[in-house]
């Protein structure tokens, strides 16, 4: 089963007129000299289109969006769904179940885990602080938080963009997928207690000497913003984001093991081929915490997300950190807890993917906010799930100048869960 539903929102309507009134004129006009999204560099890259505005994107392909879900449904995953925002036009699309016992279709308005999009959440509140004077970005963490870590040139800077060297204590953790996940699945961990993990182990680097994705830097993000707000986690995200963009279906959960309202199960795909899947929905994830325990919807994260690129919730100087890009991998680079991919047709988008036992979630803007893709998927530790899921931002952005096939998911494809583990299927 598939469903799609297009909504055009009266200010989009509106502009109706007036770009059908421009389209002459826009036909004799030379191009818009296009803004640079590379890292570090205020020049056009060669073969990239800017993201800076929605005109300057192809036009997407509901089509092949619909195909992904697909895939990703013939793939292994239960459900999957995703939300296409463009400029004021929204497109809801979803195919199978939320439940595999009831069978209740999926729908956008179905609540889930998001993995590591919770890491941009953590990210807007230390640099909200920074914004305040409360925190210095260059400062080392044991400024703030005294014996912390055993190396004082680790910066708060290092930890928000994956280049601290600190180990990431999942590797060890999800080694073995489902019976790592059943032994911590009603565990409540201290920040400490996962720190004291990582640093069983040598680090990875020094620091600022590379990107290194490490669940390690988002948990002692979750206690500086404890340290320096004087309270959990929950109240900051409550209070700086969730309140002032009216995010109904976003909630931050833990230690509880309910999602709260109408969600979708989640279902973690075993090591072994042909194993039956593992109803995951119910767990702490108190081994992420400020790194991936968010639960959230399609809409939710279209708003945060604009909301982020926007400049609506940090200063444009914090904004501007956000995106001081590092490479990440074959066509990512990482700023501070904000990804940017470059898509087959050179265009570049901004947001975050997450991966939580269960879920897998790609959340992603143009430039400029106008047009905005969320995309999950009811299943994880599949990277065929994950490279289907992956097409949804090439039919939102890239439309028909995307390539017909893509290779598989990045190396990164577990996020929270064991990045370096490799994959069985």
């Amino acid at each position: 089963m598939a469903t799609t539903h297009r909504v055009t929102t009266p200010a989009a309507a509106g502009r109706t007129l007036a770009l059908g009134v421009l389209a002459l004129s826009l036909l004799a006009a030379p191009p818009a000299r296009a803004a640079d999204p590379r890292p570090g560099t205020g020049r056009p890259a060669a073969g990239t289109t800017a993201a800076g505005s929605a005109g300057a994107l192809p036009a997407s392909d509901p089509g092949a969006l619909l195909a992904a879900l697909r895939t990703a449904r013939a793939q292994g995953a239960p459900g999957a769904m995703a939300r296409l925002d463009d400029d004021g036009t929204v497109r809801t699309t979803s195919v199978g179940v939320a439940d595999r016992a009831g069978r209740r279709p999926l729908s956008n308005e179905d609540r889930f885990r998001v993995g590591s999009v919770t890491k941009t959440f953590s990210a807007v509140v230390l640099l909200q602080l920074a914004d305040e004077g409360r925190l210095k970005l260059d400062e080392p963490v044991d400024t703030y938080l005294p014996g912390l870590l055993p190396d004082d040139r680790i910066t708060v800077r290092h930890v928000l963009g994956h280049r601290s060297g600190l180990y990431d204590y999942t590797n060890d953790m999800f080694a073995r997928t489902v019976p790592g996940f059943e032994a911590v699945r009603t565990k409540v961990f201290t920040y400490r207690q996962l720190v004291d993990l990582s640093l069983r182990h040598p680090r990875t680097n020094a620091p600022g000497a590379a990107y290194v994705y490490s669940n390690t830097n988002f948990v002692v993000a979750g206690m500086l913003i404890e340290k320096l707000t004087g309270g959990p986690v929950a109240a900051a995200y409550e209070r700086r984001i969730i309140a002032p963009l009216g995010l109904r279906d976003t909630f931050y959960v833990h230690p509880g093991t309910s999602l709260p309202g109408r969600y979708a199960r989640g279902y973690l795909t075993p090591d072994d081929a042909g194993a039956p899947l593992v109803d995951a929905t119910r767990q702490t994830v108190s081994w992420a915490q400020s790194a991936g325990a968010m639960v959230s919807t399609t809409r939710d994260l279209s708003t945060f997300f604009k909301a982020v690129v926007g400049g609506r919730l940090t200063s444009a100087k914090s904004l501007a950190q956000m995106r001081s890009w590092r490479p990440a991998g074959t066509d990512q680079a990482y700023g501070l807890g904000l990804r940017r991919r470059e898509l087959p047709c050179g265009v570049a988008v901004f947001g975050h993917t997450g991966a939580v036992q269960g879920y897998y979630t790609y959340a992603f803007t143009s430039q400029d906010g106008r047009r905005t893709l969320t995309a999950a998927a009811t299943t994880s530790n599949n990277s065929a799930v994950l490279t289907a899921l992956a097409r949804t931002l090439d039919a939102a952005f890239c439309g028909k100048r995307a390539p017909r096939t893509r290779g598989a998911a990045p190396a990164e494809r577990f996020e929270d869960v064991a990045p370096q583990t490799p994959l069985t299927r």
